[in-house]
């Protein structure tokens, strides 16, 4: 989902909290920066705008959430399927799409036709990610074309990637989309290249070595998002030890 990453004005809460309904008025949102800047942000705007525009009045961005998190289900099971048959890698493919259509649409709408619901968007977007990319990485790790253990050092990673970007929408005010030009859009290409490539060439090696595509490409993933992880934690500390540092 791409809803805006928003922050909380925060103040002291009376004993036992406040009602819900007093939320809104009692703890101001303020949204955060966006920052995208993937490869294909540009040309994916301009999509997702078109797309919106087109779409029927009775289609909102719940239905488009939800379609979204149905498919990064299908998505993993899809892959789980590919271990006794290759069709999953192609059924993949296909929900991997429609995941980007839900997931990259529903808050393109809410912003094109003014119904935005930062807290409930902001909340509910990031949940689904967690649990979505849980049943991307399990459906990996079922499949066979990556190691278990691969698929689980992706996902660790994630989560804790997931976490520093959460933290610096609500510390900094900027809510990161993409690292290093590459952004959730540029993933699911990427692993439907590789569902081609294993389509094509179902016991292709790197290099004719042992090692599986998959497997290479799971470690370049975990290696590449740890190195994002403590650069972007360094560089945040840094800016707030020094917005903050004690006269």
């Amino acid at each position: 989902m791409t809803h805006e990453g928003t922050r909380l004005d925060t103040r002291t809460l009376p004993v036992g909290g406040i009602p819900l309904r007093d939320v809104k008025e009692f703890i101001p949102f303020v949204n955060a920066i966006r920052l995208q800047e993937s490869f294909t942000a540009r040309a994916e705007r301009r999509a997702l705008a078109w797309l919106a525009e087109r779409l029927p009045s009775w289609v909102n961005s719940d239905h488009l959430t939800i379609v979204g998190f149905v498919a990064m289900f299908l998505a993993g099971a899809s892959y789980a399927l590919a271990r006794a048959n290759r069709v999953g890698l192609i059924l993949a493919t296909i929900f991997l799409a429609l995941n980007w259509f839900g997931d990259s649409l529903d808050g393109t709408l809410a912003r094109l036709r003014n119904r935005q619901r930062p807290r409930y968007g902001f909340y509910v977007d990031h949940m689904i990610d967690t649990v979505g990319g849980l049943f991307l990485m399990g459906g990996l790790a079922i499949s066979g074309i990556v190691d278990w253990r691969i698929a689980l050092g992706m996902f660790i990673v994630f989560l804790m990637l997931s976490v520093e970007v959460y933290l610096a929408a609500y510390t900094l005010g900027t809510f990161r989309l993409s690292f290093a030009k590459f952004g959730p859009t540029e993933i699911r290409i990427l692993l439907a290249l590789g569902n081609a490539a294993l389509w094509f060439y179902p016991d292709a090696r790197i290099f004719g070595f042992s090692f599986r595509f998959f497997d290479v490409c799971g470690i370049v993933a975990i290696a590449g998002m740890a190195l994002m992880l403590i650069i972007s934690t360094i560089c945040n500390t840094v800016k707030l030890y020094r917005a903050e540092t004690l006269r």
